[in-house]
């Protein structure tokens, strides 16, 4: 099967100074959707104190993504370096017209390469290509880093709210891209 350009493996070279960090994008593979679930768990539980109920909303996101996935219009990308997994993102159908934006991560050690925007890239390009009008994506307003990331693609907040689902305290927010 052909896949759309936005989804082939690609590498991102040059992203550090010294030219020594290689990223790949590329499409799942057996046990990369363990590897998401996992990560996602563990890494926001040391940074953020998040607790076993987030890890619960990431397996529920990729067990939907299985259960109806359209390869036509969803995909997800696992960014590596050296042959490991530095970072994840999933693009999935809300609407025939919205896509939305999943379960972005990347790893500390690949954080300033440039992994968060290559992965956030591809799935505008892929979302185009799938021929959704617009994008949505949920996420919370302490995670500073990656809204920035989205305000700089575009994404403009819509609405926010109180959200205690894995940690006290948290605000939920909803963005949007038009396409």
């Amino acid at each position: 099967m052909n896949e759309p350009a936005s989804i082939r493996s690609r590498s991102l070279a040059g992203l550090r100074a010294d030219g020594v960090a290689v990223i790949t994008l590329r499409t799942t593979r057996p046990g990369d959707l363990g590897w998401i679930i996992q990560r996602h768990g563990e890494l926001y539980a040391a940074e953020q104190g998040w607790d076993h109920r987030f890890e619960g909303v990431v397996a529920g996101v990729v067990a939907d993504y299985v259960k109806t996935h359209d390869p036509a219009r969803e995909a997800c990308w696992i960014a590596e370096h050296d042959g490991a997994p530095v970072g994840s993102i999933m693009l999935a159908r809300e609407t025939d017209t919205v896509g939305r934006l999943r379960l972005l991560l990347v790893e500390p050690s690949a954080r300033g390469l440039g992994v968060g925007e290559a992965l956030i890239a591809a799935c505008i390009a892929r979302a185009r290509e799938a021929g959704y009008a617009e994008m949505v994506l949920w996420t919370q307003s302490i995670l500073l880093p990656a809204r920035r990331l989205y305000a700089r693609f575009g994404f403009v907040l819509e609405d926010s709210w109180d959200y205690d689902g894995f940690a006290d305290g948290l605000v939920s927010e909803s963005w949007r891209l038009k396409l």
